[in-house]
């Protein structure tokens, strides 16, 4: 793939030098990235990397002080603007950085920043820049996956601590976390988005456990955790009590203004160029077409995304823009994987536990079919299609939303 031309205005505040930038860039992951960090990047079939690796990174990362690019400097973070992140993950996208599981850099973190307590600030903040704590997201029940409003774990307020039950679902890297953001019901409001609460709870409390939830191709990265009398500190709290749904709203707000998923796509559709070009002469002619076909579509999934990124700061009135992000950025996910696995022929038969074991074709095979299972649930998760739907068609309406 050429490299890409990405249009932004300039900044009226100091003049931004592209160039000198990506040469920094692109000669810190020259250095930083070894082969067994590229391969970790390489492999990857869900939404993080190798979790050994993703530590590896992470730490790098720190050293450099390139951890938290969104963050403030002020906290710790490198303060660049919304230009320069996508930049900097285009280009870990193209050197097949890991992608870390960073829950905590990208949506628990700049909450804290924002709305945190002192306390909960020179508790958590450090940790997160450093990798000792790793975040999971505690939101999705049995009962409550789109439809969060109906979430069922309740939190009962004894004295200065909340006592927790019930159970959280599709828990992405419960396993590695040892810490978890929540939201859990606090009491009964007339309508269903009031008497939540957000809290902050550590993995290892008593009463806290998790369970595997195996995906479609085998892997490991959902859970389940459960909660039976689990004690969570009054003070780890985010917010008041009972308008959790508000801050809820404005972490993924937050998250997504400080992610960019067309980076991950690009990582997938490089896996699908060398696919086509190992195809045999009568067959890759169509496969081009539909390789650059969704090249072009990520051309301008990457523009659309940029220019959705520089505030940062969505507000209530654009409601619009992350839905659509995610609508467009997850059923192009899945068109690109399934061009993947249609190009790796029979090769597609192999299993994860192939990878590795037979040469470069068969660990191809292995990878796409595993990434085609993976990825089915990309218009699933953080909202359906159908939720996102929902979300711009209210949106042009004028009718509003929760």
């Amino acid at each position: 793939m050429g490299d890409l031309a990405v249009s932004s205005a300039p900044s009226a505040a100091a003049p931004f030098d592209e160039a000198r930038f990506l040469a920094e860039v692109r000669a810190f992951l020259a250095g930083a990235l070894t082969d067994d960090l590229r391969a970790a990047g390489r492999d990857m079939i869900g939404v993080h990397a190798d979790i050994a690796a993703c530590r590896i990174w992470h730490r790098r990362l720190s050293e450099r002080g390139w951890i938290a690019p969104a963050w403030p400097v002020a906290w710790g973070g490198a303060g660049w603007s919304a230009r320069q992140r996508f930049l900097f993950d285009r280009e870990c996208a193209l050197n097949d950085a890991p992608v870390l599981f960073a829950g905590g850099v990208r949506s628990v973190g700049p909450l804290l920043i924002e709305r945190g307590t002192p306390h909960q600030r020179s508790l958590y903040l450090p940790r997160i820049l450093s990798g000792e704590d790793l975040w999971c997201q505690g939101f999705s029940e049995p009962g409550a996956g789109s439809d969060l409003a109906a979430i069922a774990t309740r939190a009962e307020r004894r004295g200065e601590h909340y006592v927790v039950n019930g159970s959280k679902i599709w828990t992405t890297g419960a396993h590695h976390a040892n810490r978890m953001f929540a939201l859990v019901r606090t009491a009964d409001g007339a309508r269903r988005q009031e008497g939540l609460s957000f809290l902050l709870i550590d993995m290892d409390s008593r009463g806290l456990s998790v369970a595997p939830v195996l995906g479609l191709a085998g892997d490991h990265e959902f859970n389940q955790v459960f909660f039976d009398d689990v004690r969570v500190p009054t003070a780890n709290r985010v917010g008041e009590e009972n308008d959790g749904w508000a801050v809820a709203k404005r972490l993924m707000q937050l998250a997504r203004a400080n992610n960019t998923p067309a980076a991950l796509l690009r990582r997938v559709l490089r896996r699908a160029g060398t696919a086509v070009a190992a195809m045999d002469a009568e067959q890759a002619p169509a496969l081009r077409r539909r390789l650059a076909g969704l090249e072009v579509e990520l051309c301008a999934f990457e523009q659309i995304e940029l220019s959705a990124l520089p505030t940062g700061r969505p507000g209530a009135a654009d409601q619009a823009t992350p839905s659509m992000l995610k609508l467009i950025g997850s059923e192009l996910h899945q068109r690109i994987a399934d061009l993947t696995r249609d190009a790796v022929g029979p090769y597609a038969a192999a299993g994860w536990t192939a990878l590795g074991r037979a040469g470069e074709a068969v660990d191809l095979g292995a990878w796409a079919s595993a990434k085609y299972l993976a990825v089915r649930a990309a218009t699933i998760y953080s909202g359906t299609s159908e939720t996102q739907h929902n979300v711009i068609a209210r949106q042009m309406l004028g009718t509003g939303g929760g």
